[in-house]
């Protein structure tokens, strides 16, 4: 299968890349390298089958670029976006520009090249503050809550759009938060550059009670892969999270552990760390798991994992640098 996956330098975006080739496939990625990660490719560039294009998909003179690079593919995985849900009020036009004016471009080019079948990198949090917990992927859908959630929700409306008028097929997955290896932000990656400088203190936006879950991304790649062989639909919407959600204190005292740590924690106060953070996110993930997909690693296990990968690439200048431009 040729494969072309944008934002494919990110966390992710690169995970996929590796699996892809590893099962034969041919893939080209098309990156910017905004907040991407160079060295996550490293493997992929001596890889015969892999061809990176480093292209903005919101630049209109690279546009002629990516089709050239798009033809004779048969599956695109749009992953490009802006992916920090805190900091959308503070720049309101990034989440338009990034997440739904992309995917515009992304869905055009596959028009213009007879591309007839996309993965979307959805989110958990174009639920808002839903009312039905655990909850499922056909649930009324109440006041967004976020830009991030808001422009993404657009994104799926716009690829069931082009479904439905250009005879496009499409798999669109709502996230939870995806831990693991390659992990560049969050809060796992905040509260240990924290720890780095002050052994002795910990500051938790919030309440510390807020109930998340999280999902391995080797598990993401296992759910995204099964569905795409297994679902046919013209549009084929899937949750995917694990059936567990921690509190924000949970996790910090899984880190602290394996950190050997007891800082002195204080709070921001509230239920919510910032406007638009969601005191409660867990999804019904039946409809995946229907397909015999089921996570492999706990929720435990995914915050282990990527604070051992924290730890063992806590030097590693690409990652430190992206994340202070990401703030």
């Amino acid at each position: 299968m040729r494969c072309l996956i944008t934002g494919g330098s990110g966390f992710i975006g690169s995970n996929l890349v590796d699996r892809l080739l590893s099962l034969g496939h041919q893939v080209v990625v098309v990156d910017n390298f905004s907040t991407g990660i160079r060295s996550f490719l490293k493997n992929a560039c001596s890889h015969p089958n892999f061809r990176l294009l480093e292209a903005d998909i919101l630049d209109p003179p690279s546009l002629a670029k990516i089709q050239n690079a798009m033809e004779g593919t048969e599956v695109v995985f749009h992953l490009a976006a802006n992916a920090d849900v805190r900091f959308g009020l503070e720049h309101p036009r990034k989440d338009l520009e990034q997440n739904t004016i992309a995917t515009f471009h992304v869905l055009e080019s596959m028009r213009v090249c007879n591309v007839k079948k996309i993965v979307f990198s959805s989110t958990g949090s174009i639920y808002g503050e839903s009312k039905i917990i655990p909850t499922p992927e056909d649930t009324p859908f109440p006041v967004q809550t976020s830009l991030y959630g808001a422009s993404k929700l657009a994104c799926e409306g716009l690829i069931a759009a082009y479904c439905e008028g250009y005879k496009m097929q499409s798999w669109i997955f709502r996230f939870v938060s995806i831990l693991g290896e390659r992990y560049t932000h969050g809060h796992i990656f905040d509260f240990y550059k924290q720890l780095l400088k002050n052994h002795d203190q910990l500051k938790i936006l919030g309440n510390g009670h807020q109930k998340k879950s999280y999902l391995y991304v080797q598990d993401c790649i296992d759910a995204i892969l099964i569905a795409i062989e297994k679902s046919h639909d013209k549009v084929n919407i899937f949750n995917l999270g694990t059936d567990e959600y921690c509190e924000v204190n949970d996790s910090v005292a899984i880190i602290c552990k394996e950190l050997n740590l007891d800082p002195t924690l204080s709070y921001t106060g509230g239920e919510r760390g910032w406007i638009g953070d969601n005191p409660f996110i867990f999804l019904d993930t039946k409809k995946i798991s229907s397909l015999g997909w089921k996570p492999k690693f706990s929720i435990k296990d995914s915050v282990l994992k990527t604070l051992r990968y924290l730890k063992a690439n806590q030097d590693n200048q690409d990652i430190l640098t992206m994340r202070q431009q990401d703030t």
